[in-house]
């Protein structure tokens, strides 16, 4: 059975928070050089899939694996190859007139960010290249390359951080691939685990409730469980921000000289605009699931709440409500 531990991570000092944001800037770079190899051949192609995995991003890793530690390297080369491949099925799924799964067109992976504006902090650490040790401290140590060993006296070429809370499931019989990211709504590393357990290993047995989801613009999610529970997150406060950004955009875009489209300042609001609604959208996601999972709820529909809850369940009125 597959599940997820998802946890704050802390530096145990300030040498150790600039060793993991090199590694997560320089992990970036690495992702955002070989997306950029990768999509000029993609363009050379016309859109198609063509010739994109002759990169050399062997030559890549190599320029990288002095701070990342080569098995980093790799993992990076290979989140970015799963991206690329999982966009070429979106395309072919959108094209096909018999799949109607695919409204939106599929875009290639994007980019993290840029060395002039900021690159946004996120990583990959191999299954085996990283441990955790769950306890009274419980602590995440994970490889370095032999650049930044030397000159931050990391022991044994690995980085110890210290864990935030209590994880989900910690008996499990394997791990998969860390996520490391800079979560910028609240100032603080987090990371990602998944792991596989069996039945014996839950920590508490999960129940058969039911949730439905209703996704709006103004309230962002209404949910409302079998359990009598009501979650509402209002995000008139993000979407103010992000109309206030759109018409400084536009404002911007007037004064542009003719047969201009686009400025490095109109550009750093786009990618600001995309940043926060991108981390909004995440914390209302960690957040909703988690209140979920205590709820006991094994099954959420997602769309009109009307008609599910008219069959299911009678509706209460005493949402619990959250700004996003």
């Amino acid at each position: 059975m597959k599940r997820v531990n998802t946890f704050a991570v802390r530096p145990l000092s300030d040498d150790g928070g600039q060793v993991l944001r090199k590694l997560l800037d320089a992990s970036a770079a690495l992702w955002n050089e070989i997306n950029y190899q990768r999509l000029m051949r993609y363009n050379d192609e016309d859109g198609f899939e063509g010739d994109i995995w002759g990169a050399d991003t062997g030559h890549l890793e190599g320029k990288y694996k002095g701070v990342l530690a080569a098995s980093t390297a790799q993992t990076v080369r290979r989140a970015n190859t799963e991206a690329w491949r999982s966009f070429f099925r979106l395309k072919k799924k959108f094209h096909d007139e018999s799949n109607n799964s695919v409204t939106e067109h599929p875009e290639p992976p994007g980019f993290r960010g840029n060395e002039d504006d900021g690159r946004v902090l996120k990583g990959v650490v191999r299954k085996d290249a990283y441990t955790v040790d769950w306890g009274d401290r419980s602590r995440l140590e994970m490889v370095v390359g032999k650049e930044l060993r030397d000159r931050h006296n990391s022991p044994k070429s690995r980085l110890r951080l210290e864990i935030v809370g209590d994880p989900n499931w910690p008996d499990y019989e394997d791990q998969g691939r860390l996520e490391l990211w800079y979560d910028e709504s609240d100032s603080t590393f987090r990371a990602s685990q998944p792991v596989t357990v069996s039945e014996e290993t839950r920590e508490t047995p999960l129940a058969d409730e039911t949730a439905a989801v209703d996704i709006g613009a103004n309230n962002l999610v209404a949910c409302t469980t079998t359990t009598g529970e009501q979650y509402l997150y209002e995000g008139r406060e993000l979407f103010q921000r992000f109309r206030e950004t759109t018409r400084e955009i536009a404002r911007l875009q007037s004064k542009l000289e003719d047969g201009r489209y686009s400025s490095e300042r109109i550009r750093r609001l786009y990618r600001k605009r995309t940043r926060r609604r991108d981390h909004a959208q995440e914390a209302l996601c960690r957040d909703l699931l988690e209140r979920l999972y205590e709820d006991g709820v094994d099954t959420v529909y997602i769309g009109g709440l009307t008609d599910v809850l008219e069959s299911h369940w009678s509706v209460k009125t005493n949402a619990k409500t959250h700004n996003f």
